[in-house]
């Protein structure tokens, strides 16, 4: 039986959970502030350029419990929370984010929008991968849209993601880090010369934090 399937897992009581930890968001347009981080196991999207492969895994995983993720999160400073992954929209969130209201927890989501969406969010940062299709309800519900740029070819394929953005969405290209010396100067380019787009740098790496 798949994780996804447990009865437990189902109901959005129990997650697989990779991490959880304090740190600064480092991407995107919450770029430098604090923020408690849960990594959900699981991702069937397989990016070759993903620097957390494993992520994917999420038969590797111990099952947590919501109420405790919400317990230790509440515990620090910052009342932001940001789910990520893997791919965190193949479990049911409802209920993580039902608990996490009732605290007064402020919620952002990080996803590929390859699954359909659940949970109630302040903020979506939607994270497209090529050749794997986003589900047409994250296109109007996320706030910003984020596109990893290994490559010239990302730039056409970013152009026909923001044509299906809501008009408010902020649009970010993000040189892939692995392939800095080469996606970095290009996408200064086509920023400088597409001034809608603006960079995400990956900060926490200068950082060096998690």
């Amino acid at each position: 039986m798949k994780v996804k399937d447990d009865p437990r897992v189902a109901s959005g009581e129990w997650l697989p959970v990779m991490e959880e930890f304090y740190t600064i968001q480092g991407e995107g347009h919450h770029t430098g502030k604090p923020a408690y981080f849960i990594r959900i196991g699981g991702c069937d999207n397989a990016c070759h350029w993903c620097d957390v492969k494993a992520s994917w895994f999420e038969a590797m995983f111990p099952l947590k419990h919501v109420d405790g993720l919400v317990e230790r999160a509440c515990g620090f400073p910052s009342k932001a929370v940001v789910i990520t992954g893997g791919e965190p929209l193949m479990y049911n969130l409802d209920l993580l984010c039902k608990k996490f209201r009732e605290k007064g927890m402020e919620l952002f989501l990080e996803t590929s929008g390859s699954d359909h969406l659940s949970g109630t969010w302040d903020w979506i940062c939607l994270s497209p991968k090529k050749d794997i299709p986003v589900k047409p309800e994250l296109f109007h519900h996320a706030n910003e849209l984020k596109v990893v740029v290994l490559d010239e070819s990302y730039f056409a394929f970013a152009e026909d993601l923001a044509l299906k953005m809501f008009d408010k969405s902020f649009l970010y290209l993000q040189p892939e880090w692995g392939l800095r010396h080469k996606s970095m100067p290009i996408t200064i380019e086509y920023v400088k010369n597409n001034p809608r787009w603006m960079i995400s740098l990956q900060s926490h790496k200068y950082m060096e934090i998690p």
